[in-house]
């Protein structure tokens, strides 16, 4: 199978996790798109960071019968820090009948020189880079397994959820109806 790897923080997952993974199963051509709940990401620091577990709890919760995308914790049990490298080592190690392809926003495309082993990722793996708001991807230059997809700019973020829900503010339409009560409970002001 043909698996593309959404890794994040996911605090909270929400509707635009969702629509962005559907369309990058659809445009870079893959059966299934594993959202990766990761531990703390080495190169940001983020102290409203729930626990790993609740995180990928939710994140299952939120995907219950979505198609061809999974809530995947398969990072969180890997040495810490995580490094993209690491993960898909042993990935290819437990699942050697798959093909992994890396799904990365273009603000971590435009510091992906700074990822461990940035050069052996981009030798051995396939990388679908999707546009984010802000970011510049320089589409003449880019490595010859490295695509840009054409997905639409999404404006919702985890970090405006956190801080409505702390406001007592209305999030139905950002966050999936399965995990709104957990939301309001876990982020609530």
């Amino acid at each position: 199978m043909r698996i593309g790897l959404f890794g994040g923080s996911f605090n909270p997952i929400h509707v635009g996790h969702l629509a962005l993974a559907r369309q990058l199963r659809q445009v870079a051509g893959l059966d299934e798109v594993w959202l990766v709940v990761s531990p703390q990401n080495p190169l940001k620091q983020q102290a409203s960071l729930l626990d790993d577990q609740l995180r990928y709890q939710l994140a299952r919760l939120a995907l219950h019968g979505e198609a061809g995308i999974v809530a995947s914790n398969y990072e969180l049990r890997l040495p810490k820090p995580s490094y993209t490298w690491n993960t898909l080592q042993h990935l290819h190690e437990d699942y050697p009948q798959h093909e992994f392809t890396l799904l990365i926003g273009g603000d971590n495309w435009e510091h992906f020189d700074r990822w461990y082993r940035a050069g052996d990722i981009l030798r051995g793996h396939r990388v679908v880079v999707y546009p984010r708001r802000g970011s510049t991807i320089d589409l003449e230059h880019l490595p010859q397994n490295v695509t840009v997809a054409r997905t639409e700019l999404l404006d919702v973020s985890s970090t405006t959820i956190r801080t409505l829900t702390a406001q007592s503010e209305d999030i139905t339409h950002l966050v999936p109806p399965a995990i709104l009560p957990l939301v309001r409970k876990l982020y609530g002001g």
